[in-house]
Parts: C-alpha cells; sequence; structure tokens
C-alpha cells in the first residue's frame, strides 16, 4: 500500500489536497498519515515509513523540508491545487475583535493582520479554529466550513476564498536527475504560446504606424 504524510489534524488543506492527488492518479489502496509537523514526516520518509510527504509550498516548514535531508529526500512533483476556502471568523459574544489566530506567515498575507492588536500563530487551522472555541483569541483566520458547522459560536468576518496553492510532493529517490522538471504538454504550454503570437502581433502593429 502506498503511503503518504502529511500534516494533521483531520481536516487540514493538507488532508484535503492529499486525498485529490491521490484521486487524480487514480492509486489503488493509497493511505494517509497525518503527522504532527514535518520533522516526523521527514524521518518517517528516510526510515521507509512512508512513500511519499505532500506539503504547501508556502507552509512555514517548506524551507528546511526542502534543505535539511536534500541528499536523503527529494522533490519529485509539484502541482497546483485551490484548497478549502478560507475565513476570518470571531466569535458571536465579541463586537469589536482584538486579537486573532492565524497560521504565520503562511496566510498572514492574505489580510490586513494590523487590524488586529494581538496576532497569535499557530501550526495549524483546525487548531487554530479549537483554540477560537476556547477563547484563546477573538478571531481566526481559518476555513469557512467552520461558520456553517458553528453558526450560533462564529460569526463571518471577512470571505476570503482560496489562492491556487503549489503543493510539493516529496520520495527518496530522485526523478529529475539533476535536470529541470516539468510537464512539458501541461497547461501554460497554450498560454505561453498565445503570449508569443500577442507579442509578434504588437510588434508588426507597432511597425506599420
Amino acid at each position: 500500500m502506498i503511503t503518504f504524510a502529511t500534516l494533521g489534524p483531520a481536516g487540514t488543506n493538507h488532508e484535503f489536497v492529499t486525498k485529490e492527488y491521490i484521486k487524480f492518479h487514480d492509486i489503488p489502496e493509497a493511505n494517509i498519515v497525518l503527522v504532527p509537523n514535518f520533522n516526523v514526516a521527514m524521518q518517517g520518509l528516510i526510515n521507509g515509513d512512508y512513500d511519499f510527504i505532500l506539503q504547501c509550498a508556502v507552509h512555514p516548514d517548506t524551507p528546511p523540508t526542502l534543505g535539511t535531508h536534500f541528499q536523503k529526500m527529494f522533490a519529485v512533483d509539484s502541482f497546483i491545487c485551490r484548497s478549502k476556502d478560507l475565513a476570518v471568523l470571531t466569535r458571536s459574544d465579541v463586537e469589536t475583535p482584538k486579537s486573532i489566530g492565524l497560521l504565520a506567515p503562511a496566510t498572514e498575507s492574505y489580510i490586513d493582520a494590523s487590524q488586529w492588536q494581538i496576532r497569535v500563530s499557530e501550526p495549524s487551522l483546525p487548531i487554530i479554529f479549537e483554540n477560537l472555541l476556547k477563547e484563546k483569541y477573538d478571531s481566526a483566520l481559518v476555513y469557512l466550513e467552520y461558520a456553517e458547522q458553528y453558526p450560533d459560536r462564529v460569526r463571518v468576518d471577512q470571505v476570503i476564498g482560496s489562492p491556487d496553492d503549489v503543493w510539493i510532493v516529496y520520495a527518496n529517490e530522485r526523478t529529475s536527475e539533476g535536470k529541470l522538471q516539468a510537464w512539458h504538454e501541461g497547461p501554460i504550454r497554450e498560454l505561453i504560446r498565445r503570449k508569443v503570437e500577442n507579442n509578434a502581433l504588437r510588434k508588426v502593429s507597432g511597425s506599420t504606424i
């Protein structure tokens, strides 16, 4: 059975996107292991406990994941995938929020964080929302779906949506062979072609004026 390690707890975007990746490649009987942090994932991959690690490129732990064991584990794939919609949720009993929980720096740039006097970073969005309900802070930048699940506890102050995040897949075998590894016939091929044609047309139009 193919095993993917990714960030837990249950309900994270990492789990959601890993499931989408497994579906995309039609991998039979794949197993997802939710780890507390990427150090655990890296050690498990090196030890042979996991076949792959899946990580969002903007996660704070991405630089050390790419670099710490670069001679033992390798980036073997990357892809673009939308995630669950994000929103700023505030506890219903708070009129003027002064503190917010978020995943910094990964999601901090999605909002004007200066609106809150206190900003607290946590390792994952499910943990952030759990702490919001425990009144650790007034607001939280988390999944919009939580507002539907707890309509009596929180309100939606701002809908953020979802960026087209880049995701990285790691394995303990190199696939690039030291060369550029990309999808030659990917969607960007058509985008490049159209831009080249448009640039040529502009040059022709400019030369006739």
